[in-house]
């Protein structure tokens, strides 16, 4: 039986995620697996990856000890990125487990679940009774222990990622990537294997100890070696991916980060030239310029909530051919409806391609807007901050609940939401120019700053 107190911790809004060691060790991942087992693999198999941090191979085999002691049969698929094991339990109709904890510090690990089919998992469909299972043991073993089986999948999801784009318009292309020590460095070799790239490689060796910088773009000062290098050898951008690739951030010709609203439309903008009149996705907190571009290019434009269990739930529903997170995720219809990092990277550089521009004029078109970025703010009670904030707002303007609080006024909009896992609230803003974005965040900032 694993410790329930350090259960309770490690187990996060969509996935498992914890400290090596004193939260996750093998005892408990074996119990993780067991309970995986009966909650997830529903007659079928589970798929396991995992990334290059020195702590998730031995968890691995823990996992998949716990797995097969309840009858069911795994599928080792070793060494991936995040969309690759999304991939791997579209294609086999397996339940999927990736070991990874993404940007964190080399100190953590996690685990990130689906169902067969890339279906997502959260903590209200299926994780907490996974959690709830863990703490209270399993039942006797299986009569028959389940069985491994070990598949190399890179290939073909390879292969699978350059279906999203048209071989016969790429044309020769010099640019770098930063795979920040992280999968990325063993996926993106695979993918562009036979396209007319030219690769500039920063960090693709496989090390999960993050020697060089950590691997989360989101921190500016992840970027500096990537937009150095852009510069100082005037590429027309560069690509920087996370821990488990499965999220993308570019930055132009010049080292500027390029807003993953922007990439978001752009890919949004050639999808529906390929596919007139499809639905496409974008969560509340893109730029307005997404759904502009969608309406503009014929396309059905759905707003979604934060989060990937809700987009691709919504996916679902919908039929949607893509969809945009700000944050750097980026999925795909024909990809099980998963994020792919990757797949995302191959349809912008079709689009420099085409252009034969650099990035920057690439998304100009659609730089519409001025944002904020995400502000964070600790508060003393989050609901009560935000219905104050609500009150201070109450005739500005439009505004819905369906994620926080969002506000939509002649100045720009903003977007109040709480965090899952911490106190926090987080403000994003947009307006038409910069002083008029600025004097909106200003304004909200300080209404929170005074209730809080």
């Amino acid at each position: 039986m694993a410790d329930a107190g350090a259960l309770d911790a490690i187990f996060k809004a969509y996935d498992v995620r914890g400290l090596v060691g004193s939260q996750l060790d093998d005892d408990t991942v074996r119990a993780i697996g067991a309970a995986t087992a009966d909650v997830l693999a529903d007659g079928g198999a589970v798929v396991v990856g995992h990334d290059m941090r020195p702590s998730s191979r031995p968890l691995v085999d823990a996992f998949i000890d716990g797995v097969t002691s309840r009858g069911v049969d795994v599928i080792d698929i070793g060494l991936a990125s995040t969309d690759m094991l999304y991939f791997a339990s579209g294609e086999f109709g397996a339940a999927g487990a990736m070991f990874t904890a993404s940007h964190n510090p080399p100190t953590y690990n996690g685990i990130k679940l689906c169902r067969a089919g890339a279906v997502p998992v959260s903590l209200d469909t299926g994780l907490a009774e996974i959690r709830d299972r863990a703490k209270a043991g399993t039942a006797a073993a299986a009569e028959r222990r389940g069985e491994v089986r070990t598949e190399d999948v890179l290939s073909r999801f390879a292969t699978h990622v350059r279906t999203f784009v048209d071989r016969a318009r790429l044309r020769p292309l010099r640019f770098a990537v930063d795979a920040g020590n992280g999968m990325a460095g063993h996926v993106v070799p695979a993918v562009f294997e036979g396209l007319p790239f030219e690769v500039v490689e920063l960090f693709f060796e496989l090390d999960g100890t993050f020697p060089n910088h950590p691997a989360n773009p989101l921190e500016p000062e992840n970027l500096v070696d990537l937009q150095r290098v852009v510069r100082e050898q005037g590429l027309p951008l560069g690509f920087a991916f996370d821990g488990d690739a499965d999220r993308m951030f570019a930055v132009d010709e010049h080292g500027d980060l390029v807003s993953s609203s922007l990439i978001g439309a752009v890919v949004a903008d050639r999808l529906l030239k390929a596919h007139p009149g499809e639905t496409i996705l974008y969560n509340l907190i893109c730029s307005h310029t997404v759904p502009e571009t969608i309406e503009a290019a014929g396309g059905t434009a759905v707003r979604t909530r934060v989060g990937h269990s809700f987009i691709k739930a919504r996916m679902a529903e919908t039929g949607a051919i893509f969809g945009a997170e700000h944050s750097g995720h980026y999925y795909f219809r024909d990809n099980y409806r998963a994020d792919s990092g990757i797949i995302a990277a191959l349809v912008l550089l079709e689009a420099v391609a085409d252009a034969d521009a650099p990035l920057s004029e690439v998304v100009a078109p659609y730089d519409r807007y001025a944002a904020s970025g995400e502000l964070n703010f600790v508060v003393r009670d989050v609901a009560s901050v935000t219905e104050e904030v609500a009150a201070a707002f109450a005739d500005r303007g439009e505004r819905d609940r369906e994620d926080g609080l969002t506000v939509r006024t002649d100045a720009g909009w903003f977007n109040l939401r709480p965090s899952n896992t911490e106190p926090l609230l987080r403000l994003n803003v947009e307006g038409p120019d910069q002083d008029a974005m600025e004097r909106l965040r200003d304004e909200v900032a300080a209404t929170v700053r005074a209730a809080g």
